[in-house]
């Protein structure tokens, strides 16, 4: 193992090992070290993997959809990989169900600003392409013991906005492994079971890491990608005080079930944005659906003061409240007596759009608050990191000169600023995981 690399990066999960990657094309010996025994172990490895382009922000659709110019490319991106070979992109198509809310004519008006293809389907459409949904309105969600969770609505649905180039990625652990794979064969290393409790300091910045068994490892650049664990590495450097945007781990649960027999999920079924219901859902393998939260604002947020302990067990409470749902939109499912899914975390940030920036000690960057929702950028965000960690290290300040990201597949310039630490609390932005 390299004892003195030229970038230390927290985290093995997508978004550190992006990063690894993209900082060993410029030519940075990179380590990623992880208390977990592989890449993509933690968090990563029970993300939704959603690719979607319906954000609130200009910046963060532009974003997700130069992340999908990346995955229609995974294989040339990442280069050549073993036995196990590459993760998969299912372009299934998304659909948005419409039901009146200011928030269709945003996602319409940046899709035709970026140049996102989309469609408008009348009800009559998405009944033809959905015809196992129950498509009338049942805003505003509202939680099972709620006694009118199980009225019947009377209001239909007014339609769907569809993206046919929406989907997701079928494993994401094997996608994280990919990307080791790429950093590996540029000199990368990775270091697992193997636990930060120290970020050290000398002469005013950065100087490298103590782990727990004593081993100090050396480094002029230390990267902060370690997902729910991100607050205490902050914490450990000294830097959540000056930031605005500060990070805490949320524990999520998303849930499976059966389609009905009747549709094939799997071939038929896209990926629904269900606003309307308070979920989202998607294919799952074996013809299942896998549903989770859209963040109703009746549903409790569930955060973790100890990452390394958090309740991992299904509930019956959420189980009820995203399977029950999800029976509204689809009366012919069959809901099991026993619960499947699966429990993890979250690294939110406090307007749900993530940090990616330099700190206010010199040397060490964040990558941070990923919400949940930032699987599908994870390759862009590994480009924009070692782009402003490159232009950072060469003398730009930032802070006050944010630096400019051209992207490699659209051409778009983004503004690296847009996910400052230091920015105000963002209010157009959604607040929502999904993906």
């Amino acid at each position: 193992m390299n004892q003195k690399p030229d970038a230390i990066i927290i985290g093995a999960g997508l978004i550190g090992c992006a990063t690894a990657y993209e900082l060993t094309k410029r030519g940075y010996k990179t380590l990623n070290i992880d208390k977990l025994p592989a890449a993509g172990f933690g968090s990563t490895s029970n993300s939704c993997a959603i690719v979607r382009f319906h954000y609130s922000t200009l910046d963060g659709a532009t974003m997700a959809y130069e992340n999908y110019f990346y995955w229609k490319d995974w294989e040339n991106y990442i280069g050549p990989v073993d036995e196990r070979g590459y993760a998969k992109f299912v372009e299934c198509g998304f659909v948005i169900f419409r039901n009146g809310d200011p928030s269709e004519q945003n996602f319409i008006n940046l899709f035709e600003q970026i140049g996102i293809p989309y469609e408008t389907w009348s009800l009559e459409a998405l009944r033809e392409r959905f015809p196992i949904g129950d498509l009338h309105s049942f805003w505003p969600p509202q939680p099972i013991d709620d006694e009118t969770f199980w009225d019947e609505p009377t209001t239909p649905l007014t339609g769907g906005i569809y993206n046919p180039q929406g989907g997701y990625v079928n494993d994401p652990q094997l996608a994280t492994y990919n990307l080791m794979q790429a950093a590996q064969r540029n000199g990368g290393e990775f270091l697992f079971n193997a636990e930060v409790v120290e970020v050290r300091k000398e002469n005013g910045r950065v100087s490298g890491i103590t782990l727990s068994d004593g081993t100090q490892i050396d480094a002029p650049v230390v990267v902060n990608a370690a997902g729910p664990h991100s607050f205490i590495i902050n914490r450990l450097a000294g830097v959540e005080e000056g930031m605005k945007i500060k990070t805490n781990a949320l524990r999520r649960e998303v849930h499976h079930v059966a389609s009905p027999k009747r549709f094939n999920f799997n071939q038929d079924g896209f990926v629904f944005s269900d606003a309307d219901n308070g979920i989202y859902f998607r294919p799952e393998t074996g013809n299942n659906i896998l549903v989770g939260s859209a963040d109703p604002e009746c549903d409790p947020k569930e955060w973790v003061d100890n990452p390394d302990e958090y309740q991992t067990e299904l509930t019956d409470e959420l189980w009820k409240t995203q399977v029950y749902r999800l029976a509204r939109r689809i009366p012919e499912l069959e809901i099991p007596t026993k619960p499947s899914g699966i429990v993890s975390m979250y690294d939110a940030s406090s307007d749900w759009i993530p940090v990616y920036d330099q700190s206010d000690l010199p040397g060490f960057y964040l990558a941070v608050g990923t919400s949940g929702n930032q699987f599908k950028n994870a390759a862009g965000v590994g480009h924009l990191m070692a782009t402003l960690i490159d232009a950072v290290e060469k003398g730009q300040n930032h802070d006050e000169d944010h630096v400019q990201v051209k992207m490699p597949y659209t051409g778009v310039v983004l503004n690296a600023g847009f996910y400052s630490r230091l920015r105000e609390l963002n209010t157009e932005s959604s607040n929502t995981v999904m993906g």
